[in-house]
């Protein structure tokens, strides 16, 4: 071997360590710059008609938000019946962190925080419930719309 000597180096991968915690008005910005980089989908919150108003359920809701080092990667928003069950209404990760367990990340956060409750999500994205391994219960139907 002529004296060579071989050194196997270990590679690292560097995670990156996402912080999940409890919405503050410091997180508004972030998230409406998120939600905006989203389009259309969800105009309905960041736009002119709508911004006042979501501003106001984030006010009444439990919202969590997770972030990479400064970076708002994602946000859940709900609210609790106050003991029959937990509803997400809103689940978003920023398309550049997907398929990163971001999403489940949040909903786990949910259950640990009503670890007594039903947790259910009012959904539009079936696909990605139904994914992680959730069970459709039911449906949701518009009474009136304002």
């Amino acid at each position: 071997m002529g004296g060579r000597r071989i050194e196997r180096m270990r590679i690292l991968e560097v995670k990156q360590v996402v912080e999940i915690r409890n919405y503050t008005p410091a997180d508004e910005k972030n998230l409406f710059d998120m939600m905006r980089e989203e389009g259309a989908e969800w105009e309905s919150y960041w736009g002119e008609a709508g911004v006042k108003k979501y501003k106001a359920a984030l006010s009444q809701c439990i919202v969590f938000v997770a972030y990479e080092e400064d970076e708002l990667c994602g946000f859940a928003r709900c609210r609790s019946d106050g003991g029959f069950g937990v509803y997400i209404y809103d689940l978003l990760v920023r398309k550049q962190k997907r398929g990163k367990n971001i999403g489940r990340g949040l909903m786990d956060k949910v259950c640990e925080t009503f670890p007594f409750d039903v947790v259910y999500v009012m959904s539009d994205v079936d696909v990605y419930y139904e994914k992680q391994g959730y069970h459709r219960e039911g449906s949701i139907f518009i009474v009136k719309r304002s």
